[in-house]
């Protein structure tokens, strides 16, 4: 048996257990931003939502050949950069239409969520030999604990300031990182397809 065929049943655990919390993460920042009125909390859910696809996609490309993984690996990118283009859509809306985000309920909810994508961080970087799904997965994991951050940050300057620039600043930020994740697992996976092509040579 082959170092990745044992590693294969310790992958398939940990990117269930990273899709079931990122979909509850989901749900939270959903319900929390349509409360808060907070773009900030919506493309955090919007972008927890997409990751839950694409680890349910890296789950599928576990069984697979590497041509298989490589196309899910574009799929991930192409679905973070559809996402950041509606979360640029909700932005400007918000900007011109007015929004009232409410400070403290950002603050809580980015906390409870930078705990749990810590958490899904951690367990997808103690992972070895990692393909070109779970380096995509670990990209999501990242840029959603930054956004976590972001949003901290965005809800006290809410609270303190009483207006909603810091949201819909945040709003942008988020979408701005997920243009550079998707370009970057793109770019990943257009390698690891040319260097497959070259190694079947």
């Amino acid at each position: 048996m082959t170092p990745s065929e044992r590693q294969a049943p310790n992958e398939r655990r940990t990117l269930w257990i990273v899709l079931l919390l990122n979909a509850a993460i989901a749900i939270g920042f959903f319900a929390s931003g349509l409360i808060g009125d907070s773009s900030a909390l919506i493309a955090n859910g919007v972008d927890n939502l997409s990751d839950t696809a694409v680890y349910g996609l890296s789950l599928v490309a576990l069984s697979r050949g590497q041509t298989w993984k490589t196309r899910a690996a574009r799929a991930s990118g192409v679905m973070l950069l559809i996402f950041a283009g509606g979360i640029l859509l909700d932005v400007g809306r918000r900007y011109l239409q007015g929004s009232e985000p409410i400070g403290p309920t950002m603050m809580v909810m980015s906390a409870v969520a930078a705990v749990v994508n810590y958490i899904c961080l951690r367990m997808l970087q103690r992972l070895k030999q990692k393909d070109v799904n779970l380096r995509a997965a670990t990209t999501f994991s990242f840029n959603d604990f930054i956004s976590n951050g972001g949003i901290l940050i965005a809800g006290a300057l809410v609270l303190w300031l009483g207006t909603n620039w810091p949201d819909l600043i945040v709003g942008l930020a988020t979408a701005l990182i997920a243009i550079k994740g998707g370009i970057e697992i793109l770019r990943d996976a257009r390698a690891e397809a040319k260097n497959s092509a070259e190694t079947m040579r």
